[in-house]
């Protein structure tokens, strides 16, 4: 049965504010929750970032000062489902065990929004992106192992593989090479609005949080690494956010916002297991709804527009659902883990030019491959395990990736049979 928010009664905004007991839930086990549960307590984590984020930089761009407080109210309860989603993680959670779901979020929800794209260009970006995030997994997965005595696997459950993917050495690229073309709003179909918008949160969330450890982990390794890993996160933003319709007004943009988190939170509702988190989701639902109909209203005094003007169907695409997406991650990394950015465009490293942006920048940042945390990682573990750290269902799609005894730094970074640095 389909369901369209914009044909729900709302709760009035004002009689939505929680008080400070409802804000403080009772946190997950982390030792028994299944890490689904886990990886929708990120993403909508990140959702509700995303929402406070914009309505922000919106009323820092708003002279109207009724439309100012119609987002600041909102804005206060995006806020406070927030911190309450943010409060699901357990205390005893390390950063580096909840890094693994960040990681696994990013991964499988790649996977499956590219699967179901209807735009090859959103889903080459989609795919793109996907094996620079398996690859963080492998990485922090190694640390975890080397300096907690963790197995990721027991946090990712059977349902995402941990092997190398395009190593991470390899995905440091000029900025340029990250800026894509914009989609046009009005004519993509609403799975592509929606997964545009959905990864651009995941990811920036991603980012906002390993930019933050990097100053706060416990160890040198640990550190640089975040930092390493974060600033590729800071690529994957810009690509992704480069995508989403620039024509768009402020008050459109709004719209699709409170529509996303509608769209979101009923797919997690529907998705859920755990009795307790699924009620967090149904509550945070009711409120999304009115926030759609609050964005809804000031379009229309303001813009004298309809919302569907702007979301021509109300009704939900294909719900969100987290399921384990091992072969056709398999399937990409084997077809596409050469390939690098080229402005707007994707290329193999083997067609770029000897003087391209891609190897210059690489010269700057990678000065001495030894020294770089991402190889510095996987190569100690080597050196202290005799093999890399893997929980894999059967070997490598790639034959360049098989080796566990040694770290690939030359994979879609160098040319063929070429050692360039």
């Amino acid at each position: 049965m389909s369901f369209n928010p914009f044909n729900e009664r709302p709760e009035n905004v004002d009689s939505l504010y929680m008080d400070w007991q409802k804000m403080y839930p009772k946190a997950y086990d982390k030792n028994e929750t299944d890490p689904y549960t886990k990886v929708r307590c990120i993403l909508m984590n990140g959702t509700e970032f995303e929402a406070n984020w914009f309505g922000h930089q919106f009323s820092r761009h708003c002279n109207d000062n009724e439309l100012r407080r119609a987002l600041a109210e909102v804005r206060r309860e995006e806020q406070q489902q927030q911190k309450r989603i943010s409060n699901l993680k357990p205390i005893n959670e390390s950063v580096l065990e909840t890094t693994i779901g960040y990681e696994q979020l990013a991964v499988d929800l790649t996977a499956i929004l590219a699967q179901r794209e209807r735009n090859p260009y959103v889903k080459h970006a989609l795919d793109f992106a996907l094996l620079e995030d398996f690859d963080h997994l492998y990485r922090y997965a190694d640390l975890l192992e080397m300096e907690q005595g963790i197995r990721a696997e027991k946090l990712v459950g059977s349902y995402t593989e941990i092997m190398p993917g395009r190593p991470t050495i390899c995905e440091h690229r000029h900025p340029y090479d990250d800026i894509r073309r914009y989609t046009d709003f009005k004519t993509a179909d609403p799975i592509t609005k929606l997964n545009v918008s959905i990864i651009t949160a995941a990811e920036q969330q991603t980012m906002n949080y390993y930019m933050n450890q990097t100053g706060f982990y416990t160890s040198d390794l640990g550190r640089q690494l975040y930092a390493e890993i974060g600033m590729i996160e800071e690529q994957h933003v810009s690509q992704y956010e480069s995508l989403i319709d620039v024509n768009e007004s402020w008050l459109e943009c709004w719209l699709n916002h409170e529509y996303t988190e509608c769209y979101l939170y009923y797919s997690c509702y529907k998705d859920e297991k755990d009795p307790y988190i699924k009620k967090v989701w149904e509550e945070h639902l009711i409120t999304e709804i009115a926030h759609l109909h609050k964005a809804a209203e000031m379009l229309k005094n303001v813009e004298k527009k309809e919302w569907q003007q702007v979301i021509p169907k109300g009704e939900f695409p294909e719900l969100l659902s987290f399921r384990p997406q091992k072969e056709y991650i398999r399937d990409v990394l084997k077809n596409t883990v050469k390939e690098t950015g080229t402005m707007e465009d994707y290329v193999v490293i083997d067609k770029l030019s000897d003087k391209s942006r891609y190897f210059s920048y690489q010269n700057k940042v990678n000065t001495d491959v030894e020294k770089v945390a991402s190889h510095v990682v996987i190569d100690r573990y080597i050196k202290e395990n005799g093999k890399d750290y893997r929980s894999e269902d059967k070997q490598n799609p790639c034959v360049e990736l098989q080796d566990r005894t040694k770290d690939n730094v030359c994979l879609g970074r160098c040319k063929t049979n070429e050692k360039i640095f």
